[in-house]
């Protein structure tokens, strides 16, 4: 398992006429999860896509158990289980500032060799990385 925390202050746009955050946007703080879980590891995005290989999602899960609201401090925690292969995937919680459970996920993402369109597995430095941490 490799965890990784990353602070996320919610802004006024991404709340609705309540205060509280878009439910949309929980996707995009998840997504911010993953790209700093993957540069904790050394790693990035946009290497990853320059060497070739791109990580669309396949599935999105969201529990919402309590509103985030405009101006709340949010750590956003990003969990990988298991080694991946051809597929990854990450549960997240997202806490506020008072340590309160306000939301829980989960996506699975596949790598895709770009020239061929096709699922591949992930790339050997990725995976070296990863399995340095789960050892």
């Amino acid at each position: 398992m490799i965890r990784n925390e990353t602070k996320i202050r919610v802004r006024y746009g991404e709340t609705d006429q309540m205060g509280y955050v878009y439910y949309g946007n929980y996707a995009q703080y998840f997504e911010v999860g993953r790209v700093e879980w993957l540069r904790a590891l050394g790693f990035s995005y946009k290497s990853l896509e320059a060497s070739g290989i791109m990580l669309p999602v396949l599935n999105l899960n969201i529990n919402y158990l309590k509103p985030a609201k405009y101006d709340d401090l949010l750590t956003v925690v990003t969990i990988c289980k298991n080694k991946p292969l051809v597929k990854i995937g990450f549960d997240f919680e997202i806490y506020n500032a008072q340590k309160e459970l306000l939301t829980t996920g989960f996506t699975s993402l596949v790598f895709i060799d770009m020239k061929k369109n096709k699922p591949t597995k992930a790339p050997l430095e990725l995976l070296e990385k990863i399995y340095v941490k789960f050892n």
